[in-house]
């Protein structure tokens, strides 16, 4: 049986086998449903091989093989796939407009229309000697492990990136000898060229980070839920460099999981952000938590006209209308981070704008540095993160002491805000960057969350 875990006084267990697979970008495709409270819709991950197994294949696959029987032996959980039909390849069709992916051409209703169907776990969770088992060899399969909670997960799918249009460009360095497993290593090798692509290359990696989730399937694959985790194999595969490196998990949040909460705000209006706290986004998404899982991401979110989804991205996202009362925003995150630190927030706010143009030119004015004040602390040091496009090797952001930023409330506090907290958060932004330097982040939202907002961020 699974260990059952208080998440208010247990630290939660990290499930998810990032020495062997380690996601490196996600995709999600979601539609927020406030009747039902519940967030569903598509996910597909990009992976690369984790570095325990690429140090423990250069002497022999022994202990990883180990590791992988030791998972199968220890993990207890319930087998839930179950095939289904009439599932369209990927649920939308996302355009490429200056990267921003911005709307579904045509609605999933599969699992609309009930061809899903997930096997929701018993009282108890069954441990399966033959998890990992191959059917006719008598081997075991490898497991993908991911950190996952009350989510109801419907396929899942590996993705036939090859198939996209024009992405022969990432397969010129490609060694293919074993022609049995050419096209498989071939998927994998795409997936290796795009999310090693250098940092200025960024925004054709999110084009084709797009243009791969949107090809078809190419084989479901088998997995497993149990109360912290989700396990998928592919039948035959015993190593992590052979499994599919880019996969689609069609799944379903529950309106009782505690990675978000469906509430109303100071106007009485419905709304839904994320807690965070108690077990990060484990209910809002199949992901990895431990600590050196840091990546990319992209996300497309739906919902009635009326209401406005704010994300932590990087960009300021304005909606596009998809057809009558549907509308659509795209965020996206070209920084690695935890997979904790993704942020949603949909319901019926205002932006809260400064009356007087001259007051907005004004703040502007009051708190641009002049260069001789500026932050050079960083123009001669080499960052030593992972690569990405990084503000701290920009000169126009060393100079930036107020991010661009946004305010959003409930309309009952709109007025309060636009007097109080306008002129506050200038003078916030300015500091911060005066005491700790150049902003890491290129702009900030603000929202003003209901009473009832219980998480406390990092804590």
């Amino acid at each position: 049986m699974e260990t059952q875990l208080d998440p208010m006084k247990d630290d939660l267990p990290l499930m998810a086998n990032t020495s062997y697979m380690l996601v490196k970008h996600y995709i999600l495709d979601l539609d927020v449903d406030f009747k039902s409270k519940v967030i569903d819709g598509i996910i597909v991950l990009f992976f690369e091989t984790g570095s325990r197994y690429r140090k423990t294949s250069s002497t022999g696959k022994e202990g990883c093989q180990s590791q992988f029987d030791e998972t199968c032996k220890t993990r207890a959980s319930e087998l839930c796939h179950i095939p289904v039909t009439n599932v369209s390849a990927c649920s939308s069709k996302m355009e490429y407009n200056d990267f921003a992916v911005c709307g579904k051409g045509e609605e999933d209703t599969s699992n609309k229309n009930g061809n899903h169907s997930n096997k929701e776990q018993a009282s108890g969770i069954s441990s399966s000697k033959d998890c990992c088992d191959i059917e006719n060899h008598g081997n075991k399969d490898f497991l993908l492990v991911l950190d996952c909670c009350d989510l109801s997960v419907l396929k899942v799918e590996e993705v036939d990136i090859a198939a996209v249009p024009g992405i022969e460009k990432f397969t010129r360095s490609a060694k293919l000898t074993d022609v049995s497993k050419e096209l498989e290593n071939l998927r994998n090798q795409i997936v290796h060229e795009l999310v090693t692509l250098p940092a200025d290359r960024w925004k054709e990696q999110l084009y084709y980070f797009t243009r791969c989730s949107q090809a078809p399937g190419c084989g479901e694959l088998l997995f497993t839920t149990g109360t912290w985790s989700l396990e998928i194999r592919k039948s035959g595969i015993q190593t992590p460099t052979d499994f599919p490196h880019a996969i689609r998990i069609w799944y379903k949040t529950k309106p009782e999981g505690r990675s978000v909460t469906w509430t109303t705000d100071q106007s009485g209006r419905p709304c839904v952000y994320t807690m965070g706290s108690p077990i990060n986004n484990r209910a809002l998404f199949p992901c990895q938590e431990p600590p050196v899982a840091l990546s990319t991401w992209q996300a497309s979110v739906r919902t009635a006209a009326g209401f406005v989804v704010l994300m932590s991205g990087e960009n300021s996202a304005e909606p596009v209308q998809l057809q009558e009362g549907i509308l659509s925003w795209y965020y996206y995150v070209t920084m690695p981070m935890p997979a904790s630190t993704f942020t949603i927030a949909v319901g019926c706010w205002q932006e809260v704008k400064q009356q007087s143009f001259t007051a907005a030119i004004q703040t502007n004015v009051e708190f641009s540095l002049p260069s001789s004040q500026a932050d050079f602390r960083w123009h001669e040091e080499i960052c030593r993160h992972v690569e990405y496009p990084c503000r701290f090797q920009n000169p126009a952001a060393r100079l930036q002491a107020v991010i661009p930023y946004r305010v959003f409330a409930p309309w009952c506090l709109m007025e309060c805000c636009e007097e109080r907290l306008l002129q506050l958060i200038p003078q916030c932004l300015s500091a911060a960057y005066t005491t700790l330097g150049t902003h890491p982040f290129p702009r900030l939202d603000v929202l003003i969350v209901p009473s009832n907002f219980s998480s406390l961020g990092m804590a």
